[in-house]
């Protein structure tokens, strides 16, 4: 770390619960740094993962069923089972949100949950991998610059009960008393990333934490509707300040008519309780967890106004009889029913059509369910989407590729050898689906999204190295 702490922040922390200044000042400058994931339950088990990484070891993150610590930070852009969505690099300080909603909630029931601030997706995946299959997730991002970024990490994960917006939090005033959950891990000042993120120590500044949390008040207040009566919201920040931490739980208890909801710690996590005014937050300082700086609170709604019903203006366009002959052979449906925009088919939650139709006409919705493609003339062309989804008809053929080959085809580059047959193939690494690819007689069209491509070029190409490990 080349700049010093800001004193001001120093100085502010005075008193704060578990400061301890030596150490927090020694560990911002130590340079160690810690790498973290979640696994991707509904596509790999911890095993094989801890297999794929090796040599890499791991040790599991003790407040996340899915989280793993990493003795090193491999090369993530070559990793193909990455792209597949088996995984996600997240800090790890951050899944304690699995603790408060394992502690406030029946996870096994059909919930409404919406994380507000929800791009670039760790949380949502992470939410999405805790909830039933039943229930359904919101994930909004305010930014609209944000919002494609959210989107590929919500169809790399994998899941159908998801819908994507892009909102800002007074617009879900219209779904009063809607949900069950809401997460807001909201826009802050950034200290608790001073370690990873060291040029935001410059941006720092006493002014910028006022201004902070006084926007924290505004996102709450507006979104506070939405929640129902005997919700719960779950606040977190990367902030160790206590404006933007202690205060705003404060807040909320008194001017939301909110209460705490205490999240049990497991003993030598190095987790730090909170109290004030009866109220319960949670620490991370970097000296005494392995993870970087948050807070996080879990509150319930005590009173308010239960969901109104919504008259739904348009249904849904079902497909037509023909419509699903022509994509009878590309997915399991299941429980899904099969609709259309224009010309694009989706996949949605056969039980949550009818919300799924209220969501499209209160929100702005910038993905909903699985898009599964593009009806064209007496085909379908298939989506990205479907590829990653789990939701593939056993009938389609998967191109199983090596190390090599895998990542020439996230390049867009030609591959190594052209997979036997013809047609659509799935193309597949250690048997996770990456992408679609059309093979024609002498070549292949490839099929994996551009946007998505890796731009670098793979240490190990043309040269037999790297061919297996990270």
């Amino acid at each position: 770390m080349n700049l010093p702490l800001p004193a001001a922040l120093l100085d502010s922390l005075a008193g704060s619960k578990g400061y301890d200044p030596d150490a927090f000042i020694a560990v911002h400058g130590s340079g160690r740094q810690v790498t973290s994931i979640r696994i991707n339950p509904g596509k790999i088990a911890t095993e094989e993962i801890q297999r794929h990484l090796e040599p890499v070891h791991t040790e599991p993150v003790p407040w996340s069923r899915y989280g793993l610590y990493l003795s090193e930070r491999p090369s993530f852009t070559f990793d193909p089972l990455f792209h597949a969505g088996t995984y996600y690099v997240q800090e790890a300080s951050s899944m304690f949100v699995e603790q408060a909603l394992i502690k406030a909630c029946d996870l096994a029931t059909s919930l409404h949950v919406l994380d507000l601030c929800a791009a670039p997706g760790g949380k949502s995946t992470h939410l999405q991998s805790l909830i039933s299959k039943e229930s359904l997730l919101v994930s909004n991002e305010v930014i609209r610059a944000r919002t494609n970024i959210l989107k590929d990490n919500i169809i790399k994960w994998g899941g159908g009960n998801v819908v994507v917006t892009h909102n800002d939090p007074k617009d879900f005033e219209a779904l009063e008393g809607f949900f069950d959950v809401m997460l807001v891990d909201a826009p802050c000042s950034g200290s608790g990333l001073f370690r990873r993120e060291p040029e935001a120590i410059a941006e720092w500044s006493e002014q910028n934490v006022a201004l902070c949390s006084q926007r924290q008040q505004r996102i709450l207040a507006d979104a506070w509707p939405a929640l129902k009566p005997g919700g719960v919201l779950i606040y977190s920040t990367c902030s160790y300040s206590n404006a933007e931490d202690e205060q705003i739980l404060d807040w909320l208890c008194k001017e939301l008519d909110a209460e705490s909801v205490r999240v049990p710690i497991q003993d030598g996590t190095g987790i730090i309780e909170s109290e004030l005014n009866g109220a319960y937050g949670y620490r991370f300082w970097p000296d005494k967890v392995k993870g970087e700086g948050f807070f996080l609170c879990c509150l319930r709604k005590k009173s308010g106004t239960e969901a109104q019903y919504i008259k739904i203006r348009k249904k849904p366009t079902y497909l037509t009889a023909a419509e699903k002959t022509m994509t009878a052979n590309w997915l399991d449906i299941g429980d899904m029913a099969l609709i259309k925009h224009e010309q694009t088919v989706y996949a949605w939650p056969e039980a949550m059509a009818d919300v799924y139709s209220l969501l499209m006409q209160q929100l702005r919705v910038s993905y909903s369910g699985i898009r599964l493609g593009e009806l064209m003339r007496d085909k379908m062309v298939p989506d990205h989407a479907l590829a990653l989804s789990g939701r593939v008809g056993a009938g389609i053929v998967r191109a199983e590729l090596d190390k090599a080959a895998a990542i020439a085809y996230l390049q867009r580059k030609d591959l190594p050898e052209v997979p036997p047959g013809k047609g659509w193939q799935l193309a597949a690494y250690q048997g996770h689906p990456l992408g679609w690819m059309n093979v024609l007689p002498n070549r292949v069209n490839n099929y994996y999204p551009r946007d998505l491509r890796i731009l670098k070029d793979f240490p190990g190409a043309g040269t037999g190295k790297n061919s297996t490990s990270l």
